[in-house]
C-alpha cells in the first residue's frame, strides 16, 4: 500500500510540487465526518504547504438522543463544533449546505450544489465518503447519507465538475469548469493509499473532542483501534484514484 512517510513526496509529487499551493476539498455528509475521515491528513498535509476546504452536506440536526434540545440548536451547537474542530486542523475555511440530515437523496440541486463548491474552490484533490460500503465489516451499517454525498462528490469531480455543460449556469455567474486530479475516498474495502498519522494522532483526537454534543472523549479514544496498525502504527487508509481524463 502507497504511503506519504517520507515527507509527504507521494502526494506533492503526483500534484506538480513547486507550482503553488496546492487545494484539498472534503466532501462530508455531516459535521463530524471530515474529521472521521481525514483530520490526520488534513493535518499533516496542511503542515506541509496544502490549503484545506470542508464541504459539510447535511445540518447534522438528528444527530442527538437529547431531549432537552431542538433541531435548531443542534444544528448551530454543531456548526460551531465542526468549526472549532476546522481550527484545530487549520482547514481555511468551513462551508455548510444544509440539507436534512437523514433526508438527503441524489438530485440535480445537490449535484449542482457540489459542483458549484468544487468549481469555486478549484481543488487539487477531492477527499470524500465510499458510496459502495453499505454493510462495514459486518458490524455496522454506513449511513445513506454517507452512500449519497460520497456518490454525489464522484459524480461531481467526474463529470460534471469538469464539463462546460454541465451547469452552464455556473460559467455564466463566472465559475469556470474545473479537473479535480485525485479522489480519496474514506471508509474502503479497497485501500491503496495510506497516510500515517502516527504523529498527529493526538491531534485528530482533539478534533474530533470538539464534536462534543455527539460522543465524549472515552468514546474517541475507543476509536483508536480503527486507525491503528498490527505494527503500532496509525493511519488513514483511503481509496485514490488519479484522474486520467
Amino acid at each position: 500500500m502507497t504511503s506519504n512517510l517520507e515527507g509527504l513526496a507521494a502526494p506533492a509529487a503526483d500534484l506538480e510540487a513547486g507550482q503553488g499551493a496546492k487545494r484539498a476539498l472534503v466532501i462530508a455528509a455531516h459535521p463530524d465526518d471530515a474529521d472521521f475521515g481525514a483530520a490526520g491528513t488534513a493535518f499533516l498535509w496542511t503542515r506541509a504547504g496544502w490549503e484545506f476546504f470542508y464541504l459539510v452536506c447535511t445540518d447534522g440536526s438528528k444527530g442527538s438522543d437529547d431531549e432537552s434540545i431542538t433541531p435548531a440548536q443542534l444544528v448551530e451547537t454543531r456548526r460551531q463544533e465542526q468549526r472549532d474542530a476546522a481550527k484545530v486542523l487549520g482547514v481555511k475555511d468551513v462551508f455548510f449546505l444544509d440539507y436534512v440530515d437523514g433526508e438527503l437523496t441524489q438530485s440535480r440541486r445537490f449535484l449542482g450544489d457540489v459542483v458549484r463548491a468544487i468549481r469555486e474552490v478549484r481543488p487539487d484533490a477531492v477527499f470524500t465518503h465510499d458510496p459502495e460500503a453499505v454493510i462495514v465489516r459486518d458490524s455496522f451499517i454506513n449511513h445513506s447519507d454517507h452512500r449519497i454525498t460520497g456518490l454525489t462528490a464522484i459524480d461531481a469531480v467526474y463529470p460534471a465538475a469538469r464539463d462546460r455543460l454541465n451547469f452552464p449556469e455556473h460559467v455564466a455567474a463566472g465559475l469556470a469548469p474545473h479537473k479535480v486530479r485525485q479522489v480519496y475516498i474514506w471508509g474502503s474495502e479497497r485501500a491503496n493509499f495510506e497516510v500515517d498519522i502516527t504523529e498527529v494522532i493526538d491531534v485528530k483526537l482533539q478534533a474530533l473532542a470538539a464534536h462534543g454534543s455527539q460522543f465524549g472523549e472515552d468514546f474517541v479514544r475507543t476509536l483508536l483501534e480503527r486507525w491503528r496498525t498490527p505494527e503500532g502504527r496509525y493511519v488513514e487508509s483511503f481509496r485514490r484514484v488519479q484522474m486520467a481524463f
